[in-house]
């Protein structure tokens, strides 16, 4: 029996190819906040949920699963890129499963909730685990512009998708499981209709000042300022996802309390964070002061048409502005696809720059006219 199961398996395994071509033909379903509210809220149906989801997510792992065979071969053959892609095959042939099993049995509902918690579970270490074969390609072969370019644009693709990927699992099997959070009544899933922004705020600056007192013993204050310029009297609330939005603030806040101190060093008393929030008529922004933001905390943002940008000064350090779409309608998923386009990043050569290169040493003023 063991035998048989084994080939069964390998057989699987060889059809792999052949999935990821057919449903990569295929582009990813953007969704918006909206949408992911109104499918919670007022049309919640767990049989619509799973057929749109036996679908939807082969499309969008596929899409990545293409991209990631894009990568340089010597990356591709490090051991924690192997186990990556080992997990990514490994969940695609589960969902594939369901494909042909009938919504209208209970159990294969929860048989795919069921497997879906396994999924998140099992790529729970996707980023580290993507990041240290990025180490161990470096480490062994060493790197050139050219491929550090592409390798930076196929992680930002792919930390987007995984976030979209986790983003779909955890609305289906938070809605489905039938619990509900007393202290927000509002959540619908993984998303808070009327999200307390300075809550969020608030949350992530005193896990931060903690991490911050116990390594260098001080921490520096949260000074928040808010506007609503549609309502002065109400608090900002928006419908966003709040673990989301706490982990662009944690990250920023780590960050910026490292900066002022080593900054402040010397002195006695340490300058307060400022965090200013101000909430228009379509966006929100969150300005905090002295900060260095991070990668996936800018794809986090990005993910639902937001933005997180940098602006330094010298002498004066770094401002960091969350922008965030305060209508629900706008916060639309910001999807990777695998087409043509995405093909040319990875086969591009770079070419020579068509602007000029300061020298390090002054020429030979005689010497003017050079040769292209």
């Amino acid at each position: 029996m063991k035998f048989v199961r084994f080939l069964m398996k390998n057989a699987a395994l060889a059809n792999v190819p052949k999935h990821i071509d057919h449903f990569s033909k295929f582009s990813p379903s953007p969704l918006s906040m909206k949408q992911f509210l109104d499918f919670g809220s007022i049309n919640a149906c767990e049989k619509t949920s799973f057929a749109f989801l036996r679908q939807e997510l082969p499309v969008r792992l596929s899409n990545i699963m293409k991209e990631l065979n894009l990568l340089p071969d010597r990356l591709l053959t490090t051991p924690s890129v192997q186990l990556v892609q080992s997990w990514y095959v490994q969940s695609l042939m589960e969902i594939l499963d369901f494909l042909d099993k009938s919504p209208d049995d209970h159990s294969v509902l929860q048989s795919f909730v069921e497997s879906l918690e396994t999924i998140r579970n099992r790529h729970n270490n996707v980023v580290p685990t993507m990041a240290q074969g990025i180490i161990e390609y470096k480490d062994t072969f060493g790197h050139d512009l050219m491929t550090s370019q592409n390798i930076q644009y196929f992680l930002d693709r792919f930390y987007t998708s995984r976030i979209s990927i986790r983003m779909l699992i955890n609305q289906h099997t938070l809605v489905f499981d039938g619990n509900t959070n007393p202290a927000h009544p509002n959540t619908i899933g993984c998303i808070d209709a009327l999200c307390d922004v300075n809550e969020v705020i608030r949350d992530a600056f005193e896990s931060a000042k903690m991490l911050c007192e116990q390594y260098y013993l001080g921490a520096p204050e949260l000074e928040l300022r808010a506007m609503n310029a549609n309502n002065a009297r109400e608090p900002i609330q928006i419908s966003y996802i709040p673990s989301h939005l706490y982990h662009m603030l944690f990250e920023l806040f780590k960050n910026a309390m490292r900066a002022t101190i080593e900054t402040h060093e010397a002195s006695h008393n340490l300058p307060p964070i400022k965090v200013m929030v101000a909430l228009g008529g379509e966006d929100l922004s969150i300005k905090a002061g002295f900060g260095y933001g991070l990668p996936i905390s800018r794809l986090y943002a990005r993910y639902f048409q937001g933005d997180l940008q940098l602006y330094s000064m010298e002498g004066h350090g770094t401002d960091a502005v969350i922008h965030m779409k305060a209508l629900s309608t706008d916060s639309v998923e910001r999807l990777p696809v695998f087409n043509k386009t995405a093909l040319k990043h990875y086969k591009v050569s770079l070419e020579a720059d068509d602007w000029c290169v300061p020298s390090k040493e002054p020429l030979d003023m005689a010497v003017y006219r050079v040769a292209k």
